[in-house]
Order: structure tokens, then sequence, then C-alpha cells
């Protein structure tokens, strides 16, 4: 093989010696690492940031709905008189602010009487049509604190709002991209 002209050589020397240079330089190297890793990094982040969220939320409605049933349960509450917008208060109070109890599109809450543990089954909260592109509360609120001995049903939902909508890490399960959260509890009044 032969060598190229000197003229031409020449020519291209500033060129090679810039291009052995860049090879070697690593000052972007970070850089490029960074933007390669960014999207992945920060997906994850945002994935463990929501699940921790969701997870927290749910919490705090069990132990409220659990909280305020205490009340039905010892009878306190049948013995104030108290209503339906009195329980409801006194679960938002214990909500710590996360929930948004003034839109009753959001939280719902129904306590009812049955007849047996064996009947106490929750209702489904949610009716959605066919294709699954639109749903609306089924359940009605409804308030029964029932008499001694009686066997209550306490069912609360809250469309909780999801933050990170990623492809792969969406937490919503419901159309409008909200997360339905549900605590129930099944009692026997005290006598």
């Amino acid at each position: 093989m032969s060598r190229p002209p000197s003229w031409f050589r020449r020519l291209l020397s500033p060129l090679i010696g810039r291009g052995h240079g860049l090879a070697r330089d690593e000052a972007g190297a970070t850089a490029v690492e960074f933007g390669l890793l960014a999207l992945p990094f920060f997906t994850i982040i945002f994935a463990i940031v929501e699940t921790s969220m969701v997870f927290f939320a749910g919490q705090i409605l069990d132990s409220a709905v659990n909280d305020a049933s205490r009340r039905l349960r010892t009878r306190e509450a049948q013995s104030a008189g108290e209503t339906a917008a009195d329980f409801r208060a006194a679960i938002c109070q214990r909500l710590y602010g996360l929930f948004d109890c003034a839109d009753t599109d959001k939280l719902r809450i129904k306590v009812s009487e049955v007849t047996a543990f064996s009947d106490a089954l929750p209702t489904a909260p949610m009716a959605c049509n066919e294709d699954k592109s639109a749903c609306d509360w089924a359940l009605a609120e409804a308030y029964n604190a029932g008499q001694a001995s009686s066997v209550l049903l306490v069912e609360a939902y809250y469309k909780w709002p999801t933050i990170v909508n990623l492809p792969g890490f969406d937490f919503a399960n419901l159309p409008d991209g909200t997360r339905l959260l549900s605590a129930v509890r099944v009692f026997r009044n005290e006598p």
C-alpha cells in the first residue's frame, strides 16, 4: 500500500492529532453517562416515591376508619346522636390534611347494619362502562349506626390522585388517573 503524498499528510495532521486527543480526553464522560442513565434513574426514584405515597395514604385511611368506627362500636356515637356528617368529620379529622374531604366525589363513606358477619360483603364502589374508559360511583353514601349488639359494616373509599404516571409505573387503577383506596371494618356493637 502506498503512502499518501506529503502535502495531504500535512493537511490532515492537525485533524489526526486532535482526533487522538479527543479519544484520550475523558472530561465529558460523566455528562454522557448521566445523560444515558438519567431517565431510568429518575423513573425508578419517582416510582419509589409514588409507591410510598400510595401505601402511606392507604394506611392513613385505614387507621382513620378504624379510629372513627370505635365510637360506633362502643356506642358513644349513638348515645351522642351523631349523624352521617359527624361520622364523616370524625374520619376527616384523622386524615391529617392529606385527603380532600370537602369533595364528596373523592371520598365516599357507607355505614350499614348487616344481619350476620357472613353477610358483611362490601359493595362494589365503582361502576365502569364496558371498555373501562369511564367509571362513576356506584356506592350510595348511607349511615345506619345500628342498635346494641348489631353487626355493622363500615366502608370508606377515596380516589387518590397519582402524581407520576410513567409507562410501566402507573399506579392509577381508574380511568381518570386516580387510584381507588379502600378501608372496610366489620364489628359487633357492644351490648
